[in-house]
């Protein structure tokens, strides 16, 4: 494995995590999620729920060197706020969301079900 993963969860602990990779020079690619019930390990988003194991199949095709951030991004009330970090910050509309950091790369909700195009956005440049 050629990529780093890193978990994170809230706008903070994303942006502390991101400053520092970005200091050393790393591509960097966030997969965002609703949070995950600390009981079941399952997400109160269902999409993002079917959209994890597609994106984690494709992780292979993320390039050397890369950092990929899984952003879990509060409860379901804290996202629904449209005043949250996310959602001002970064202008997430939907989660699941996966981007490629500081580029206008990104596939949000249904796009990250295909696999196709979660390859595509860990492939180019």
């Amino acid at each position: 494995m050629g990529w780093e993963e890193v978990s994170v969860r809230g706008y903070a602990e994303l942006d502390r995590v991101v400053r520092e990779k970005r200091k050393a020079g790393c591509a960097i690619f966030v997969y965002f999620s609703g949070d995950k019930d600390p009981a079941t390990g399952i997400s109160w988003c269902p999409d993002c729920v079917k959209a994890e194991p597609i994106v984690r199949a494709e992780l292979r095709n993320l390039p050397d060197g890369a950092v990929f951030i899984y952003c879990q991004v509060g409860d379901r009330a804290y996202w629904k706020d449209p005043d949250n970090e996310f959602r001002k910050n970064l202008k997430l509309t939907g989660v699941p969301t996966l981007l490629k950091y500081g580029t206008p790369q990104k596939l949000v909700e249904e796009e990250c079900f295909n696999p196709e195009l979660v390859r595509m956005l860990f492939q180019e440049d």
